[in-house]
């Protein structure tokens, strides 16, 4: 498996919006809809290749926090995560710990923090990848119940 940082050309556009697109297919998280070219422009973008083949992605930006108070001073750099994905045939395999690693790595000169949020339907298996294996913080829930 090789991961690269790789420029953000109309080739990665296109296979970005494939792999968003079997993602939106699977329906694990709650809200999620496949990308266009607006929701990838202006991110940095980390690949994941097995034999020339993209198995995973992660994509994100730096941003000076604002409304993070509680966790970080205002104005703190932040990389914050948009999107974390592999091919399901290759989760838990290391894809996406071997993704994060190599993205974090690459803003450390740029970001104090690492941030992300997600709508996940299996929270408890994303708790343990980003809690347990990558070692994030607990910061915030956001929960629901229909009323009945």
């Amino acid at each position: 498996m090789e991961i690269s940082e790789v420029k953000l050309t109309e080739s990665v556009i296109n296979i970005l919006i494939r792999l968003s697109k079997d993602w939106e297919a699977e329906n694990s998280c709650h809200g999620y809809r496949a990308n266009d070219k607006s929701d990838i422009e202006g991110n940095r973008v980390f690949l994941a290749r097995e034999n020339n083949n993209v198995i995973g992605y992660l994509f994100g930006n730096i941003f000076e926090s604002e409304n993070m108070r509680s966790v970080m001073p205002k104005g703190t750099s932040c990389f914050e995560v948009e999107e974390l994905y592999v091919i399901p045939e290759k989760r838990s395999l290391g894809v996406g710990t071997a993704l994060f690693k190599y993205a974090e790595n690459a803003v450390k000169d740029e970001a104090e923090y690492i941030v992300l949020s997600t709508a996940t339907k299996n929270w408890k298996a994303i708790f343990h990848f980003y809690l347990e294996e990558l070692g994030m913080e607990f910061w915030s829930a956001r929960l629901y119940r229909k009323i009945l």
